[in-house]
């Protein structure tokens, strides 16, 4: 693995090696070339914004924020949820501040939700709008050609478009009340046959009040 790319360094330190390797151990390939594009990706936004952040600790969020899709992660909560917990619990063995897991708990908790990432802390933030570029494209066009086609090299996309929809409804298939008010419900309702999910107007609907 290089140790920088389209000029951002990847952390290399003893926690950020023991880090990649749980990912690349837990995540199948395009899954792990995700998660290392998302924090390039990040990390060129906020070189580009002039944005100064934790680098190691925007690392561990970007490199651990999927762990939740795998199956030795996969508890009751949605999965954004089991991710957070299965870092922080990395992290705690590995003697890291509770202030520091606690900013990677929310940054790999949040990155799929709309809205609030931005009022957060650097590296949450990050975490959001990185994963954003690589799922969407979305603010790609800040990001020079090169430095994009030197990513993409690095770790290729590897069929994204269809391997990441296919896991996350993998992983819905065993529990699917947990795409309740999340983005995964699209997903799961074009790739599981008969899947619906309950909308929150449903839900206003049953709540157990004479009107």
């Amino acid at each position: 693995m290089k140790n920088e790319i389209a000029g951002i360094r990847i952390p290399d330190s003893h926690l950020a090696a023991e880090a990649t390797e749980l990912a690349r151990e837990m995540s199948a390939p395009f899954l792990f070339n995700h998660v290392m594009r998302t924090y390039l990706f990040g990390a060129l936004l906020a070189k580009r914004r002039g944005l100064e952040l934790d680098a190691e600790l925007f690392y561990l969020g970007a490199a651990l924020h999927d762990l939740g899709l795998a199956e030795r992660f996969r508890g009751p909560e949605r999965y954004e949820v089991e991710g957070a917990n299965a870092a922080s619990e990395f992290l705690k063995q590995h003697g890291v501040p509770e202030e520091a897991i606690g900013v990677v708990w929310d940054a790999i908790a949040l990155h799929t939700v709309r809205g609030v990432p931005p009022y957060k802390r650097p590296e949450v933030a990050l975490l959001h709008v990185g994963t954003i570029i690589d799922i969407t494209g979305k603010d790609l066009q800040e990001l020079s050609a090169d430095d994009v086609d030197e990513v993409l090299q690095a770790y290729p996309r590897l069929d994204f478009k269809r391997a990441f929809p296919q896991a996350i409804a993998d992983m819905l298939a065993s529990k699917p009340e947990t795409a309740f008010y999340n983005f995964t419900a699209d997903i799961a309702e074009r790739l599981i046959p008969g899947f619906h999910a309950p909308s929150f107007y449903d839900v206003i609907l049953a709540a157990p009040f004479k009107e």
